[in-house]
Parts: structure tokens; sequence; C-alpha cells
């Protein structure tokens, strides 16, 4: 068992508190929240049940938790006024402050105003 395994395994939970398994090599039955997502699933208020050690060599390990996929609960269903108030959120981070104009894709906020705002002298030149 190589270093960076070994010390990301730790079945029983007695390093981290919980059981602990290396990256890729969790057991069935145990999903990640997004893996539950693409399932159609959430978390539903259960505990974290394991969690999942990537190592990375400068900075600490990445940590994935996961939860069981039989205590899992269906995700609730996107209701017509959640729907429209993403809708109109995201219509506010399309529209630019400065010329009021749906620009059709998200303004950058380094910008804070749509591209032909935020270079007018290059829009000229084309």
């Amino acid at each position: 068992m190589s270093g960076a395994f070994g010390k990301c395994y730790d079945p029983n939970g007695a390093r981290y508190g919980l059981p602990t398994y290396p990256w890729r090599y969790a057991p069935d039955g145990l999903a990640t929240r997004r893996q539950l997502r693409a399932r159609g699933l959430r978390p539903g208020g259960q505990p974290i049940a394991a969690q999942v050690l990537r190592p990375r060599y400068r900075r600490g390990p990445l940590v994935a938790y996961l939860y069981r996929i039989d205590r899992a609960k269906p995700v609730r269903p996107m209701t017509p006024a959640k729907r429209a108030a993403l809708a109109k959120a995201m219509c506010a981070r399309r529209t630019c402050p400065a010329c009021r104009v749906d620009t059709g894709y998200v303004i950058p906020t380094s910008l804070g105003m749509c591209v032909t705002c935020a270079y007018p002298e290059e829009q000229r030149a084309a």
C-alpha cells in the first residue's frame, strides 16, 4: 500500500472520525452530493456517512463527503414561483447596467458592464 493510499484509507474512522477512503475507492451504496443529484436524489437531512480523500502535494487533501443512497430522498420539483425567480435573476445578470440592454450572455463581473460599453473605442474601429 502506497503512502498516499495508506493515509487516505481508514474504513473504521479511527484517524479522521469518519470512515475514509481514497479517491475512487468508496464502497457501493455511497455517493457524493453531485452523484446523488445526477440520480435525481438529495441527501435529505441524513448525516455524512463517510468521506473520500484525494491527496495533493502542496496543499491539504481534497475532501468529498459521501451519503448513503438508500436513505436519500427524491429532489423536490421546481415550483413555478422558483422558476420565475431564477429566470428573473438570470435576466438581471445578462442586462448591462450602463446601456440597459439584454446582452444574451452573463455580464463579466470584472468589467461590470457589457463588452460594447466597456470598450467603445474598439467597437468603433471594427
